[in-house]
């Protein structure tokens, strides 16, 4: 095949895996219901630069990510895949920007596979697919390693002085997305790739710095607008302070603004879950930078090297030190691997040993199993919902020959790859790509049943017919589901919903005359098939919706209507036990 025929093949296959992930899914929790809310705020606020959650500001991120998901919303209607639709656009600039630079430093073959990583990693992967701050700040990081490339290893002023802008074009988006967090992959990159080379000099180019208005200047206009603003100057300290050094240790702040308290970090976290985030391409990372490291020293042109560990090992050295740590937090440092992929792979027709085929074939078994796994929870489902299979039985076949095609190219690249390993990665490539496409699309499907917080919103809105609704103790899921489907004005009430008084309780409905009480309901719904598994992994066994309840009954509350997802989650609508004697 010719470049342009296997540019055409690999940008189809990861056209398709991203829209599944994209388009076949509805929002999932804990995350997305609250991104949702946001964006769909966000299409009709008036003041702009602050994102509202349930109608009250939310400081936490920049609002770019809103902005950009608000403008299909509001065209097309507000929908899951409306709100998705710009993710599309980050995955795009994140594979070309990676391919790019990958071409420009190691090659052709290079670019395919770097671009082909950066899309198929099991972090980048999800980190694209979700709607969150998360997917454009790999692509504007993506875009600035680009940038920073070009301009740091240019050969004319001109090109470094395009590069360097490209960088700090895309760091304003970076953090316009993710505040300084954005910055945090670029910044080392450049700082390590100084260091490496020790050009001390490039620090005085005017080329390097001529272009810090492209990144100040939008950034600025955001600051300067939320200053503006109501309670600007306390809304910046959270964007700022709470939000950034609170990530990092614990301040003297109140509970909600405590980020040190969730998602702990601990020593050597990332680098242990690391192999997971590069899934399943891991083995082919090893390699590569086994590869790397008898390559040091050698003639050639290893700048690729250097690029790639730049912008991957700094990042998960400073971030291994914070105080909180969240896979997608090590996302913009997957560039670094992917391009440490593409020069692997690029090197592989003139130079390979048995290492080199030992990961090409130890990939292919953990693409066999993951497909015979697939397979078994697909098998599952359908068990546990004859429903899902009577509805979908064209796509169930579709799955099958995903899945039958995941084993045979797998199975091929098993075979070939003593002989010819560019073939066998290719094989690989395109083989998860079906597992990735087919499988996943009928396995959202029915997941989608179980995350659809819109079927709840419904009924609770049906069940209050114009009654005031008052949120008890609600998360911040709670908070962005009643708001996009129940209504945009309840009252919310406490923050320990078993520590309530009960007279505290009594007394907030005869302040709201009429009003129910929502709260969640801990636990899961399981259903009968998934309630086996537990039982048979020997897990706790679920309580009791009375169980649940039996601290609400305590308070004098009834609960007039009890609401679940199947294997979701579960809420109950309340009323005082007067007003329902009186009824």
């Amino acid at each position: 095949m010719t470049e342009r025929r296997w540019l055409l093949a690999v940008a189809v296959a990861l056209l398709l895996v991203l829209s599944v992930g994209l388009f076949a899914r509805g929002l999932w929790t804990p995350d997305e219901p609250r991104e949702a809310d946001l964006a769909w705020r966000m299409t009709w606020q008036t003041q702009k630069s602050v994102p509202l959650l349930a109608g009250e500001a939310f400081c936490e991120k920049p609002p770019l990510t809103y902005w950009a998901a608000a403008l299909p919303a509001a065209v097309l209607g507000f929908a899951p895949w409306s709100a998705r639709l710009p993710n599309l656009l980050y995955a795009l600039i994140t594979l070309l920007s990676v391919g790019l630079m990958a071409r420009r430093m190691a090659g052709p073959v290079a670019g395919l596979a770097a671009g082909a990583a950066i899309g198929t990693f099991l972090l980048g992967y999800q980190t694209l697919i979700w709607l969150a701050t998360d997917a454009p700040a790999l692509a504007f990081v993506s875009l600035a390693l680009l940038g920073l490339s070009r301009g740091f290893y240019a050969g004319s002023r001109r090109e470094r002085w395009t590069g360097y802008a490209l960088m700090y074009l895309a760091l304003a988006g970076a953090f316009l997305s993710k505040s300084a967090l954005g910055l945090l992959v670029p910044a080392l990159a450049l700082i390590t790739l100084i260091v490496l080379e020790r050009r001390w000099r490039e620090l005085l180019r005017w080329e390097l710095w001529a272009g810090l208005p492209l990144a100040l200047v939008p950034v600025l206009i955001w600051v300067w607008a939320v200053y503006s603003g109501p309670n600007g100057p306390a809304q910046l300290k959270i964007f700022f302070w709470n939000n950034l050094a609170g990530r990092l240790t614990q301040l003297d702040a109140p509970p909600e603004l405590q980020y040190a308290l969730a998602h702990r970090n601990s020593p050597g976290k990332y680098l242990g879950e690391l192999p997971l985030y590069l899934w399943p391409w891991t083995l082919l990372v090893i390699a590569a930078a086994r590869r790397a490291w008898l390559a040091r020293g050698a003639a050639g042109d290893s700048r690729a090297l250097r690029v790639a560990a730049a912008a991957s090992l700094p990042a998960i050295v400073v971030l291994s030190f914070a105080a909180t740590a969240r896979n997608v937090y090590l996302a913009p440092a997957l560039p670094g691997f992917a391009l440490l992929v593409g020069w692997w792979v690029s090197e592989l027709p003139q130079m390979r040993d048995h290492w080199d085929v030992r990961a090409l074939r130890a990939t292919a078994a953990l693409i066999i199993i993951a497909a015979m796994l697939a397979a078994a929870a697909l098998t599952i489902l359908a068990f546990d919902s004859p429903s899902f299979v009577q509805t979908k039985p064209a796509l169930m076949i579709v799955a099958a020959a995903g899945l039958g095609l995941a084993l045979y190219t797998a199975a091929d690249a098993w075979i070939n790859a003593p002989r010819t390993a560019l073939m066998a990665t290719a094989s690989l490539f395109f083989g998860f790509c079906c597992l990735l496409s087919a499988p996943c699309w009928l396995a959202y499907t029915q997941i989608n049943r179980w995350q659809d917080l819109s079927v709840l919103g419904t009924q609770i809105r049906a069940d209050l017919d114009g009654a005031p609704l008052i949120l008890l103790a609600p998360d911040e899921t709670t908070r962005a589901f009643v708001d996009l489907y129940v209504s945009a004005h309840v009252a919310q009430a406490g923050s320990d919903r078993q520590g309530q008084d009960a007279a505290a309780l009594r007394a907030l409905l005869t302040d709201h005359a009429g009003a129910r009480i929502l709260a969640q309901v801990e636990g899961r719904n399981y259903s009968p098939g998934v309630l086996r598994i537990s039982r048979l992994l020997k897990r706790r066994e679920p309580r009791t919706a009375e169980q649940e309840l039996a601290w609400a009954l305590a308070a004098g509350l009834r609960p007039a209507h009890l609401y679940a997802l199947p294997n979701g989650r579960r809420y109950a609508l309340f009323e005082s036990v007067s007003a329902a004697a009186i009824r």
